[in-house]
């Protein structure tokens, strides 16, 4: 046998600690066919630096889809279908750098994927350039090993194949047709070379994970051996593996044999069907002889169905598969939404999921039985979704299996008469649904019966839109498309139905009027502002206030919102209102000259306006102007006191009843907003940062210049004349 190595790498990707699905990072591999060996090389480092700590990485595969993980053991939504994904853990602990290598023998030919993430995340909200993160990396590279000429089986031929040593196991492969029943292997005439008795192992199938359906049987002696598969995977290759279990120089001759149940299907579909889609799309003609004709010739071809449905294995039903967006697909029933359900042969559907494309959603199936069709009180409608092949024994054993995959059992009857069933990623492959009527006393009771289920079935990226306290994201890996729920409020789970943590509507309407209401503490600010003739800083907090308020009454996560304009808009007005209020209340206690002054205004907003635009959380967008703005702080402030010869401010009641006040209160609220902060305080953490913050700038303002004198309305309203002030002699006043 000639063999092919292949190597299939892509790049790396840097970890996040897990609080949704978008945090799992997810690599997308292909194996190709006649694979016999898979290996996973899982390559997991760190950084170098003192915050890097020992960390464990879980990775988890699945075969066919991107894994269904629940790393925070929250609730799946109800009727939701969950298997447990197989996962490994890599510790990096005292090594930087750690490598492990996960074997698959005989892996499943098609798609595999793997999603690697750290531990639950904190939830503290950490400024970006506070702290620099220990970067965690993680790389996964695949080796295969394939066959290039193995043996095919064909249906119904022997074929003499021999085991050379155990350490050389023998690997066939047979084509199994489309609606195939049964399949019968038979192993036979076994001899080997050491005139021993002979014992080998046959292994069909490969390995799927999370699940690996396998089936191994073991041949001892010169007894033939056999192994039936009810349903086998339809159109596609089925691997068979014999390895020897005897002495290590002796071969193993043997002969195989293989053998299909053929099904004879019934099917609805014809040329009137696709004449009636036509005409649903353009509209029928009233009248028209056309019409008439079809709608005899329907009556007729469907008594006929019915006379001859006893001769059929199953019964299918034409579906057709209608894309609507990016993992959005709706399955329309081309004969109407209610199926015919008897208990001669089960009715099939087929659901297309094979593009490749649709296994990063969910796949919903509703069905609603009509009661008013099923004469018997106590009969039951079993339904069966299943994937590569359909069941076609619900009525002999009600066992919702196939060879190689465990379907999806559903169940409907007049007293319960509605079951929906919803799996989460569907693996790439042809879905089939299956139902039929089963009675409590046997098939005879049931056999003038016929029951009517109406069918809805659909792809979408999120189950009901992640509910109101979600939000479905399409997340991207290279070209591959799959979505996930980021669940806000407290609420948690796959589409955000957990509300163990969730907060009450009081708790979302107390939190948006602290974080709202507490910038009306601006209101003193803007006052004093005024007051001291500060016309333009007045302005600015504002406009802060303004913008602050309604961004955080739009960026609430519960039922309290309220959007005024584009979230984005007003994010972006908020972080640029609070940078440059910082800005100018600075620019104001340095005492410049006005014209400097409004100048450093313009062109610090203009720079800021640009910085905010570039990164708008990075923390030097904020430092930066204060920083700067501090410098020409300190140097106007030392240039006042060098020019008076004495400390300046002067006044130690400045000192002491306003700038250190201010001071303190400034440095509080940037601890508060830099190092205090976490998902669950957010909403009274945030809203002291808006208070101090206010407050502070109530205090740092200067006061007016002396030669202003306060508002005075009253004079200014009675009077008929303007009473003219020379300042000029002010400026000659010696002091």
């Amino acid at each position: 046998s000639l063999y092919v190595s292949e190597y299939f790498s892509q790049s790396a990707q840097k970890l996040s600690f897990y609080s949704w699905y978008g945090n799992a990072k997810l690599f997308h591999f292909h194996v190709p066919e006649d694979t016999v060996l898979l290996r996973w090389l899982l390559q997991a480092s760190r950084g170098k630096g003192p915050e890097c700590t020992d960390m464990e990485i879980t990775v988890h595969f699945r075969y066919g889809a991107p894994p269904v993980i629940n790393p925070l053991g929250t609730r799946f939504p109800a009727n939701a279908t969950i298997r447990p994904s197989y996962n490994i853990s890599i510790t990096l602990s005292s090594a930087v750098q750690n490598t492990t290598f996960v074997n698959i023998s005989t892996p499943a030919a098609g798609d595999w994927f793997i999603a690697a993430h750290l531990p639950e995340a904190a939830g503290r909200i950490e400024v970006k350039g506070f702290s620099t993160p220990c970067p965690y990396i993680f790389q996964a590279d695949m080796f295969v090993l394939r066959l290039t000429d193995m043996p095919v089986l064909e249906p119904g031929v022997a074929m003499p194949q021999t085991v050379v040593s155990p350490a050389k196991p023998l690997h066939v492969k047979i084509f199994v047709p489309k609606h195939a029943a049964g399949m019968r292997f038979e192993l036979r005439s076994c001899v080997t070379t050491d005139q021993k008795a002979c014992a080998v192992r046959v292994v069909l199938g490969s390995i799927t994970l999370p699940q690996s359906y396998q089936k191994i049987i073991t041949c001892m002696g010169s007894v033939n051996c056999s192994l039936a598969l009810n349903s086998p995977p339809w159109e596609k290759w089925l691997q068979i593996m014999v390895e020897s279990l005897g002495t290590v120089n002796a071969s193993v001759s043997v002969e195989m044999l293989a053998t299909f149940t053929a099904c004879r299907p019934g099917s609805t579909i014809s040329f009137l069907n696709f004449s009636s889609l036509n005409q649903s799309q353009t509209g029928p003609r009233p009248g028209s002889a056309g019409a008439a004709g079809n709608s005899v010739l329907s009556t007729g071809e469907a008594s006929h169905n019915a006379s001859n449905q006893r001769s059929f294995c199953l019964q299918n039903q034409p579906v057709i598969r209608e894309d609507l967006d990016v993992v959005s697909v709706r399955y329309r029933l081309l004969n109407g939404p209610s199926v015919p359900v008897n208990s001669f042969s089960p009715t099939l559907l087929l659901l297309n999921l094979n593009t490749g494309m649709d296994s990063g959603g969910s796949l919903v199936v509703n069905l609603l039985l009509n009661k008013t069709s099923v004469s018997l009180a106590n009969a039951t409608v079993a339904a069966c979704v299943s994937a590569a092949s359909p069941v076609l024994s619900l009525n002999a054993t009600r066992n919702c299996s196939t060879a190689f995959f465990q379907g999806y059992p559903l169940s409907m009857r007049t007293s319960s008469a509605e079951a929906m069933l919803i799996v989460l990623y569907p693996q790439t492959d042809v879905w089939f649904l299956s139902l039929q009527l089963i009675c409590p006393k046997g098939q005879g009771e049931c056999n003038a019966a016929e029951a009517k289920v109406t069918v809805f079935a659909y792809l979408t990226p999120c189950f009901n839109d992640c509910g109101p306290y979600g939000q479905c994201s399409l997340l991207r890996r290279h070209g591959y498309l799959y979505a996930g729920c980021s669940c806000k409020a407290g609420w948690s789970g796959w589409s955000c139905t957990d509300d163990t943590k969730a907060q009450s509507v009081g708790a979302q309407n107390l939190a948006t009027l602290l974080l709202t209401l507490s910038n009306l503490m601006f209101l003193p600010a803007i006052a004093v502002a005024i007051y001291r003739y500060y016309l333009v800083e007045a302005s600015v907090y504002t406009y802060t206030m303004f913008f602050s308020t309604f961004y955080h009454a739009c960026d609430q996560p519960g039922v309290a919102v309220m959007c005024i304009m584009d979230y984005d808009t007003l994010q972006y007005c908020d972080f640029l209102g609070s940078v440059v209020s910082i800005w100018v209340t600075i620019l104001c206690m340095s005492r410049v000259k006005k014209i400097l002054k409004h100048v450093l205004f313009v062109l610090g907003t203009l720079l800021i306006a640009m910085s905010l635009q570039l990164d708008r959380r990075g923390v030097w967008n904020m430092m930066g102007p204060c920083l700067f703005a501090l410098v020409i702080m300190i140097a106007a402030w030392v240039y006042h006191g060098v020019k008076r010869r004495h400390c300046y401010p002067s006044s130690w009641k400045r000192w002491v009843f306003y700038l250190l006040p201010g001071i303190t209160l400034a440095f509080i609220a940037i601890s508060v907003y830099a190092f205090m902060e976490t998902n669950e305080n957010y909403y009274y953490t945030h809203s002291i940062w808006h208070v101090l913050v206010a407050c502070s700038v109530a205090f740092l303002l200067p006061p007016r210049d002396k030669h202003k004198k306060p508002w005075a309305w009253s004079q200014k309203l009675t009077c008929r004349y303007q009473i003219c002030q020379n300042d000029r002699e002010e400026l000659y006043a010696v002091t």
